[in-house]
C-alpha cells in the first residue's frame, strides 16, 4: 500500500486550530502527528478492517486450552531456547517441554490435555546467548505468590465454568462522578480485602453516597503490594491477592447491576523492572518492549519506559486494553501517567509555560501516536467507553476528538485544582482566600476540552501529603470530632471541607473524583506496609465505622457528601455552564447560576450578610442543600422551608438572602422540581 504523506501544501487545518488559534504555528505539526497514526494503523490492519481485528495478541499468545490439547504460545526474539515448567516437570527443565520457534520471534508447544490442570503452577525458563534464568509470561493472566517463600508463578487457570454475566453495562455517564477506590485498603480490619468483600460492603455505600462511576486502582498484577499498583508487572493477570478472576467480574457485574460502570486505572506509561516477575530484559535483551539504555530508564520511578515506536509494544498494550474490556467488561480507562509518556524528561521539574514545549524535540512523537490509537481502539471496541488522560503538562489536543486531529481523551485530569487547594489551605491565611480566583481555578482549561476535577485524590492521601481534612484540622480529629462538643479548629474545618468540595463540583465541565473515605474526612494518611512502618497494615485500610457513627462529625461529612452527589444529579446541576453572577472579594461571597439553580458560598471567615442580592432568573427559589443544615455539622442558622422570590430593579432580577459566615447552599426554582 503506498502511503500518502502530507506537505505544507496539501495539508489539511486540523479543527483544533479553529478553536484555539495560538496553535496556528503548529497546525502542520498536529497534522503530522495525526497523519502518523493513521498511517500506523494502515500498518497493522493493511488497510482492511479496524484495530479492533487485529489487535487480539492474548487470544494467540499465553496459554490457552482448546477441546484436545494446551497450547503455549510467547514472543521473545532474542531467545535460544524456551522450555515450560512447573507442577508437571517436577519444576526441572526437561526437553519433553522445550517450545519450538515459528517464526517472526514466535515459540510455541502443544502438551496433552492431561499434563495440566486448573490451579497448577509453571514459569518460563528462558536461554539466551550468554545466559538463562526463570521468566513469567508475558500474557500471563494469573500470577500467585506463595505465602512462605514469596516467590511468584504463571498459574492455569481453566475453571470447570466460566462467569456467566447478569447484568447489561449501564449507559456511559454524561457526567461522570467518579469514585476512586482501592480494593486492598477497602477493608476496616488491618487487612488486605478482596474483590468479594468489596461487593458486599463498598459497593452499597457508593450507590448511596450517588456516584455513577467507579475507577478501581491496582488491578493489574504488581509484586510490590506498596507501590498502589503503579509498578506492574502482569499486564494480562487482575491482582491474585483480592481473590479469583471471577470474583472480580463479579463485582463488576455487581457494579452494572447497580447502574454504575466501572473504569480501569490502567497503567501503560511504564513497567516495573524486576525480571524474573516482569518484562524487563524478558529475552536477554532490554528493548523488546522497551527503549534501551538509559532512554528505557525512569529516572524517578525505578522502571522500565516503553518503546512505543515499535510495533511489538503498540500490538502488546492495544491488546491489553481490548482484553480488559472484552474479559472484564470495564467501562473505560484512565490512563496513569501521561505526561511521562509524552515527554522524553517526563515532565519532570517542568512547567509547561509555552506552547513551544508541546511540539518540541522533548515530546515523544511515538507515545502521541500510541495514544492515539489506543482510544481509537477503545471506541471500536465500545463505542460508549470512557478514556481519561492523567495530564499535568496541558499537551493541545490531548482530549479533542481522534478524527479531528486529536488524541481521543473524552476527559483530562484537572490536576491544578488539588494542587490549588493545598497550597491556599497551607500559605493563606483565611481572609487572604480570593472568590474570584477559586472561580478561575476552578473552571480554567482549554476551551475545547472536558476535564475531571477533583479537590484531592489518592496521590494528597499519601503518607508525606495530607488530606484537605488533615489540613485543615490536623491533631484535633483524633479527640475533638464528638458532635456533643465545639471546637473552633474543628468547625473551621468542617465549613471549609463542605464548601470545598462543594465548589470544585458544583464547578465542573466534565466529571468529578473523589477518593474512597476522603468524602467524610479519613483521618489519616495512606501508607501501606513496609519495612519502615513495620510491614503494618494500620494505614491501609479505611475506617468506615467513623462514616457510620451517628456520633462523631465525620457521620455528618458522609451525610453531606451523599446530599452534595444527589443535588447535582437529581437537578442534572451540570448539563449547562455555569454563570457568575457574584465575586466580591471584599465580602468574599461568590455566587453562581447553574441549569435553574442557584449557588452562593460565603467564604468569610466571620462576616454574615442580611438581605445579600445575588442577580438570577426570575422565579421563586426553595433551598435544596445547605452546607449550615445541623445534620451537616452547621449551626442551623439558615431557614430552610421559606420560599425565595426574586424581585426586580432596573431589569434585572434578584434574590435578598441571608449568608452566614463560611456557608454554602444551593437553591433551585420551585417549578422545576
Amino acid at each position: 500500500m503506498k502511503a500518502h504523506f502530507y506537505t505544507p501544501t496539501n495539508m489539511k487545518v486540523p479543527s483544533i486550530v479553529k478553536k484555539d488559534p495560538w496553535l496556528k504555528p503548529y497546525a502542520q505539526q498536529l497534522e503530522q502527528r495525526h497523519q502518523r497514526a493513521v498511517l500506523r494503523e494502515l500498518e497493522f490492519t493493511d488497510g482492511n478492517g479496524s484495530l479492533k481485528d487485529v489487535c487480539n495478541g492474548h487470544l494467540y499468545y499465553g496459554l490457552h486450552k482448546t477441546e484436545t490439547e494446551w497450547v503455549f504460545r510467547e514472543k521473545a526474539p532474542n531467545a535460544k531456547q524456551i522450555f515450560i515448567v512447573g507442577d508437571f516437570s517436577y519444576w526441572k527443565v526437561d526437553d519433553r517441554y522445550e517450545l519450538s520457534p515459528i517464526g517472526n520471534g514466535d515459540w510455541e508447544i502443544r502438551l496433552p490435555l492431561s499434563f495440566m490442570k486448573h490451579g497448577d503452577l509453571y514459569k518460563l525458563w528462558m536461554v539466551w546467548h550468554g545466559g538463562a534464568d526463570e521468566r513469567l509470561p508475558s500474557y500471563v493472566r494469573r500470577v500467585v505468590q506463595d505465602d512462605t517463600t514469596k516467590i511468584f508463578s504463571a498459574q492455569v487457570w481453566e475453571p470447570e465454568r466460566g462467569y456467566e454475566w447478569k447484568s447489561p453495562q449501564p449507559a456511559r455517564p454524561s457526567h461522570p462522578l467518579i469514585y476512586e477506590a482501592h480494593i486492598g485498603m477497602s477493608s476496616e480490619k488491618e487487612e488486605i480485602s478482596s474483590y468479594w468483600a468489596f461487593k458486599e460492603n463498598i459497593l452499597p455505600r457508593i450507590k448511596r453516597l450517588g456516584y455513577n462511576t467507579i475507577q478501581l486502582m491496582a488491578i493489574q498484577e504488581h509484586p510490590y503490594y506498596g507501590s498502589f499498583g503503579y509498578q506492574v508487572a502482569n499486564f494480562f493477570a487482575p491482582s491474585f491477592r483480592f481473590g479469583t478472576p471471577e470474583e472480580l467480574k463479579e463485582l463488576i457485574d455487581e457494579a452494572h447491576r447497580l447502574g454504575i460502570s466501572v473504569i480501569l486505572d490502567v497503567v501503560h506509561s511504564h513497567s516495573v523492572s524486576n525480571e524474573k516477575e516482569g518484562l524487563s530484559r524478558f529475552d536477554g535483551t532490554d528493548y523488546l518492549y522497551f527503549y534501551t539504555g538509559e532512554k528505557g530508564r525512569h529516572p524517578v520511578w525505578d522502571s522500565r519506559c516503553f518503546d512505543y515506536g515499535k510495533s511489538e509494544t503498540i500490538l502488546f498494550l492495544l491488546s491489553n486494553l481490548k482484553y480488559w474490556l472484552e474479559e472484564f467488561r470495564f467501562d473505560g480507562f484512565r490512563f496513569d501517567g501521561v505526561t511521562s509518556m509524552l515527554y522524553w524528561n517526563h515532565g519532570i521539574g517542568v512547567d509547561f509555560v509555552d506552547y513551544k514545549q508541546y511540539f518540541d524535540d522533548n515530546v515523544d512523537e511515538n507515545a502521541w501516536v500510541y495514544l492515539a490509537l489506543a482510544n481509537k481502539l477503545v471506541k471500536q471496541v465500545n463505542a460508549e467507553a470512557l478514556c481519561i488522560a492523567e495530564d499535568v503538562s496541558g499537551m493541545p489536543a490531548l482530549a479533542f476528538p481522534e478524527g479531528e486531529g486529536g488524541v481521543g481523551f473524552d476527559y483530562r485530569m484537572s490536576m491544578g485544582i488539588a494542587d490549588y487547594w493545598t497550597k491556599i489551605i497551607k500559605e493563606l491565611s483565611d481572609e487572604q482566600w480570593s472568590v474570584g480566583e477559586i472561580y478561575f481555578r476552578m473552571t480554567d482549561h482549554r476551551a475545547e476540552e472536558h476535564t475531571v476535577s477533583y479537590a484531592e485524590s489518592h496521590d494528597q492521601a499519601m503518607v508525606g501529603d495530607k488530606t484537605i481534612a488533615f489540613r485543615l484540622m490536623d491533631k484535633d480529629m483524633y479527640d475533638s470530632m464528638s458532635v456533643f462538643a465545639r471546637n473552633l479548629v474543628i468547625d473551621r474545618g468542617i465549613a471549609l471541607h463542605k464548601m470545598i468540595r462543594l465548589v470544585t463540583l458544583s464547578l465542573v465541565d466534565g466529571g468529578y473524583l473523589n477518593f474512597m473515605g476522603n468524602e467524610f474526612g479519613h483521618p489519616e494518611w495512606i501508607d501501606f506496609p513496609r519495612e519502615g512502618n513495620g510491614w503494618s497494615f494500620k494505614y491501609a485500610r479505611r475506617q468506615w465505622s467513623l462514616a457510620d457513627n451517628e456520633t462523631l462529625r465525620y457521620h455528618q461529612l458522609n451525610l453531606f457528601d451523599e446530599a452534595m452527589v444527589h443535588f447535582i444529579t437529581e437537578n442534572n446541576i451540570l448539563d449547562s455552564l455555569p454563570q457568575r453572577s457574584v465575586s466580591h472579594e471584599q465580602d468574599h461571597v461568590l455566587a453562581f447560576c447553574r441549569n435553574n439553580a442557584v449557588i452562593v458560598f460565603n467564604f468569610h471567615p466571620s462576616n454574615s450578610y442580611q438581605d445579600y442580592e445575588i442577580p438570577c432568573k426570575e422565579g421563586t427559589y426553595h433551598i435544596v442543600l445547605n452546607s449550615d443544615n445541623e445534620k451537616f455539622g452547621g449551626f442551623g442558622n439558615i431557614d430552610e422551608t421559606l420560599d425565595y422570590r426574586t424581585y426586580n430593579r432596573e431589569g434585572t432580577s434578584y434574590l435578598k438572602l441571608y449568608i452566614p459566615a463560611r456557608t454554602a447552599f444551593a437553591l433551585v426554582k420551585n417549578n422545576l422540581l
